[in-house]
């Protein structure tokens, strides 16, 4: 009897503090795991995608076939893992984030979409393969810098700022490098960055952890 009496008393100012701050902190952690497995997924993606085909341009033991295959395979095993990860990053919650989340998500398959018919039309009006090789990895390194600069607006989230204006940066240069070495800026700098930006958010989780 005592004990449930002890279970209806109002929890102290400083208890309370105390419960609200470790459910915060799970919550946060629920965010941050799932969010640092995708840029993980992706960083390698783009590096060894990226760096697979700069290599059966420029060496003569990778097979040029053998590198689209398996470019192919990484990003669609990436769009497979972003999809499965973001429903479940979204699943229990309702409100005004719940439809900022579902559009959020959507303008990724949108604009993907969008991206590769704009590709389609101009390869049928002329465009070059070459050219071709240069405009679909900058389009969609674009994509991406524009949609996390979104996602920092709506999250405050200033590390999807930082990988948004990198994303840019690489997206518009690498043109200037021609074909193949643009797929080698491509590795390095896009690439690049999703893994700097999944190590921060592994250091986010672990501080997170030790408070």
């Amino acid at each position: 009897m005592n004990n449930e009496a002890d279970d209806d008393k109002p929890l102290e100012p400083a208890a309370m503090l105390a419960l609200l701050e470790q459910q915060k902190r799970a919550v946060d952690l629920a965010y941050l795991r799932p969010v640092g497995w995708l840029y993980t997924v992706w960083g390698v993606a783009w590096v060894v995608g990226f760096l697979l085909l700069w290599l059966a341009a420029t060496t003569e033991w990778m097979p040029e076939s053998v590198a689209r295959i398996t470019f192919g395979a990484l990003i669609i095993a990436s769009i497979a893992v972003s999809a499965v990860v973001g429903i479940r990053i979204g699943r229990g919650i309702r409100g005004a984030s719940d439809f900022q989340g579902a559009v959020y998500g959507m303008s990724w398959t949108l604009l993907g979409i969008a991206f590769a018919a704009l590709g389609a039309g101009l390869l049928q009006n002329g465009m070059s393969s070459d050219l071709a090789a240069l405009y679909f990895p900058s389009a969609y390194a674009l994509m991406a810098g524009a949609l996390y600069l979104s996602g920092a607006a709506l999250w405050n989230e200033r590390s999807q700022l930082v990988l948004g204006i990198v994303l840019l940066a690489v997206g518009a240069i690498a043109p200037f490098f021609g074909g193949p070495a643009n797929n080698l800026v491509m590795a390095i700098g896009a690439g690049g960055a999703f893994l700097l930006a999944a190590a921060y958010y592994r250091g986010r989780i672990a501080r997170e952890r030790r408070r």
